[in-house]
């Protein structure tokens, strides 16, 4: 069981609960009238199928039933012939299903990685296998290129629960003290930032401006978690990810009397009660480098529980306890809802320009921070 040294944390945020907000919806899209749609293409399962597809179910047979595995590969199959067609790649985040994350992405990872590989592209065309957010970072970073999201209601609990407007008022607040604000952000709410962090630079990030105080938005667990990794004196937001907040500590001794030897990983976004009953705190990808690095014989890794079956594609005989929590908005992208995005070019997300100026020097500046 880690120990957590507990600083004094000053926390702000709306006095009344708000609901989820839907994403902007985008005015009609361009790439369609321009770009035409494609064919339909024939979604049978059989032996040409199957066998175009063995290769693919190899990965991920211990996560995907024998019995899935028919509805799944003609999809399969038409999105990485659509992907060629289109000249379009897709970014899938570690919380989509190993179909998806192994089966017809290009580029996997946390949101750290996506905006990386979003720069790197050729493609013309970026389909987020994500959430809105994460779709609003790749045009952030790639004005002249077409960006889809399956499904626009693929939203997140930690970008509702924070406005461009309250950035504002709490610069007003704070004249001076430099404000960093999660990747898990609007594009509005990214304009009115200094910087951009992601779970696995956030401490970095914090310090990089050499001062005894800092701002960090929205994720209050996480802002938490930075503050016992620094001097830094933090002010907080009280916005929390809908997966990571209902884990709890009796849940998690509950496996460890169950097993005394079991190693537990905690996402910095759980509660701090949580994350003082785990072995190991850490981003997405230091979860995941854990693993594969000390290939521990039982693990929990205390996130969204769809990263705990891609990771056990890529380590065999680690056993995974999977408390499963899974996020309700990753889990609108699907793989017919992919396919009918490259056939269709739905839905193209759009930024208005000038918040889009302001909200790419946010994200880039995060980009380039040196290690």
């Amino acid at each position: 069981m880690a120990t957590i040294r507990t600083p004094e944390v000053e926390t702000f945020g709306p006095l009344v609960p708000r609901g989820p907000m839907a994403p902007p919806r985008p005015g009609p899209g361009t790439a369609a009238k321009r770009l035409g749609v494609l064919p339909v293409p024939p979604l049978e399962w059989n032996k040409d199928v199957e066998r175009e597809t063995a290769h693919l179910y190899e990965r991920v047979q211990a996560v995907v039933p024998p019995v899935e595995w028919p509805f799944f590969a003609p999809y399969v199959k038409a999105i990485n012939e659509a992907k060629k067609t289109r000249n379009a790649v897709i970014l899938a985040h570690n919380y989509q299903t190993p179909e998806i994350y192994n089966c017809v992405a290009d580029f996997v990872g946390d949101s750290l990685q996506l905006a990386r590989e979003a720069t790197k592209t050729k493609a013309g065309i970026i389909v987020q296998a994500g959430v809105h957010f994460m779709a609003e970072t790749s045009k952030l970073l790639n004005p002249d290129k077409v960006v889809l999201i399956p499904d626009l209601r693929a939203g997140c609990s930690l970008a509702s629960s924070i406005t461009g407007e309250d950035v504002r008022l709490l610069r007003e607040r704070f004249p001076g003290v430099p404000i960093v604000t999660y990747v898990n952000t609007s594009a509005d709410v990214k304009a009115e930032s200094d910087i951009c962090c992601t779970s696995s630079n956030a401490v970095q990030v914090v310090e990089s401006f050499g001062v005894d105080k800092v701002i960090v938005l929205p994720d209050e667990y996480l802002a938490r978690w930075v503050a016992t990794q620094t001097n830094v004196k933090i002010i907080a937001w009280k916005g929390h990810c809908e997966v990571h907040e209902r884990f709890t500590a009796e849940e998690l001794r509950k496996y460890r009397e169950s097993d005394p030897n079991v190693q537990i990983l905690a996402h910095p976004e759980c509660p701090p009660d949580v994350i003082a009953e785990a072995d190991f705190t850490g981003s997405t990808s230091a979860m995941i480098r854990f693993v594969k690095e000390r290939r521990p014989k039982k693990v929990v890794m205390v996130t969204e529980c769809s990263m705990a079956d891609n990771v056990q594609v890529e380590t065999p005989g680690v056993e995974f306890v999977r408390p499963c929590n899974l996020c309700p908005h990753m889990k609108r992208i699907t793989l017919p809802k992919i396919l009918d995005s490259l056939v269709y070019l739905r839905e193209e997300v759009e930024i208005d320009p000038a918040i889009a100026e302001r909200a790419r020097r946010a994200v880039e500046r995060m980009i380039h921070l040196k290690s």
